[in-house]
């Protein structure tokens, strides 16, 4: 087991990290830009080193300071959190490099599945299923139309680059394509450097859905079932469940199956999310997710199973804690994530939070690194924190849930709990009947 572990992330998922180690009996090293030397993960950690000022890119991601920072401290692993370092493949690589261990999948893992085009061929072998589209990038008209004519309308255009919803654009006819491609092309150009695009189906109402799987390295890999992201807004997960109200048991076993084993083929480490479109029974694959994502919780409020413990026992060497029959499914459980923004129109809102409260009881957890007299700085993402709710079923869940939003206080800035106190409140997502499109929709009509 590793002596010392370097949190290379700040806010809720620092802390996050922070306390699996802790309870592993590892000692942590926490990095911080100055905007950040009074955050909570920072006066937690046994050690806490300065990387360099607000702006991440000198430092949550400069990796010359990060790596200092480690040999400074003896860390002897790194958990990168999600976003930032966590799925660069040459930080891992510059890490291993300096015998770091890089607490995740291998570099060549992370640059397969960074990449979109290459992610989905690689899907492909393995047996997931994937939405039909072309088989590379698209470089003319003539081929796109070839390939659009083959899947039929409507086809979505991709940046092979990107994310984020840039460089996506719809053609609903042959009419508009070649316009829907010029326009994807420019904007993965100017957003990514890179204006290379692809093809595939769109699906009208898709629900979005993606698995958590776990690796050791060595051949096996289990899932721990599935939640559902389908309420976005501009491709930003807003609310997620597990497991999903669009499922049931035997589609949930076949598709957890079908990922654990192409993982296991793949000789996959560490944990991993593969995202997918749902459609009228059919699962569709979008990409793969190399780290630990935001809604980990939900998962392991319905299995009992601790992830950042998996991701640091399988980085050392130990293997996996649990053997898939081991995994049981237990209740419902929903992750709210309040942002600092304005509920109605979604602009940040940095500042001091003058008074914190955060609700408590049975089934119900907060995961955020905020506190009273806490100032959020305007450099970052703007997730306060993420309310997490367990029940035994999901009408038991949502009942929870309201309960817990009417309890959570944060004064001094604007935040987006009145949102969640509404989408609580509605008939559509009471009942679980929602599409990717729901929020959008939902928030343009209202709004």
């Amino acid at each position: 087991m590793f002596q010392k572990i370097l949190i290379a992330n700040r806010g809720e998922i620092a802390l996050r990290v922070l306390r699996a180690a802790k309870e592993l009996g590892i000692q942590t090293v926490a990095v911080h830009s100055t905007a950040d030397a009074e955050a909570m993960h920072v006066r937690l950690a046994d050690e806490s080193v300065c990387i360099g000022p607000p702006a991440s890119r000198d430092s949550y991601l400069n990796i010359h300071q990060i790596v200092a920072a480690c040999e400074v401290t003896g860390a002897d692993a790194i958990h990168p959190g999600y976003g930032f370092l966590s799925e660069n493949a040459k930080f891992a690589e510059i890490l291993a490099a300096h015998n770091i261990t890089f607490i995740g999948p291998s570099a060549e893992h992370i640059r397969v599945m960074g990449d979109k085009i290459e992610a989905k061929r690689t899907a492909k072998r393995l047996g997931i299923p994937v939405v039909p589209g072309s088989e590379g990038a698209v470089r003319d008209d003539r081929t796109a139309k070839k390939i659009a004519a083959e899947i039929g309308y409507p086809v979505l255009i991709k940046a092979s680059a990107g994310g984020g919803g840039r460089g996506m654009k719809v053609a609903r006819t042959e009419a508009n394509l070649s316009e829907a491609l010029s326009t994807a092309r420019s904007e993965a150009g100017s957003a990514f450097g890179d204006d290379a695009v692809y093809i595939e189906k769109y699906l009208e109402k898709p629900r979005h859905i993606e698995v958590q799987v776990v690796g050791d390295g060595m051949g096996k890999a289990v899932h721990l079932g599935e939640r559902d992201c389908s309420l976005q807004r501009r491709h930003q997960k807003v609310w997620e469940e597990a497991n999903s109200p669009a499922l049931n048991i035997e589609q949930r076993t076949r598709i957890g199956e079908t990922v654990s084993k192409a993982m296991a083929d793949l000789g996959y480490s560490g944990a991993g999310t593969i995202e997918f479109l749902y459609e009228d029974g059919e699962f569709y694959f979008i990409e793969m997710n190399t780290r630990l994502q935001v809604e980990h919780p939900v998962t392991e409020a319905i299995t009992g199973i601790d992830l950042v413990h998996e991701q640091i026992r399988v980085a050392s060497g130990g293997g996996l804690s649990v053997r898939q029959e081991d995994i049981s499914f237990n209740g419902h459980a929903i992750e709210c994530r309040i942002n600092a923004e304005d509920p109605r129109t979604f602009v940040p809102s940095p500042g001091t939070i003058s008074h914190f409260h955060t609700p408590g009881g049975l089934g119900v957890r907060v995961d955020s690194g905020v506190y009273s007299g806490y100032r959020i700085p305007p450099y970052y993402d703007s997730l306060i924190g993420k309310l997490i709710v367990h029940g035994r079923n999901r009408v038991e869940c949502m009942m929870r849930l309201r309960r817990a939003l009417d309890e959570f206080v944060v004064d001094g800035i604007k935040s987006t709990l009145p949102l969640f106190q509404e989408l609580v409140g509605n008939v559509d997502v009471a009942n679980g009947d929602y599409d990717i499109h729901w929020l959008e929709n939902y928030l343009a009509d209202h709004h």
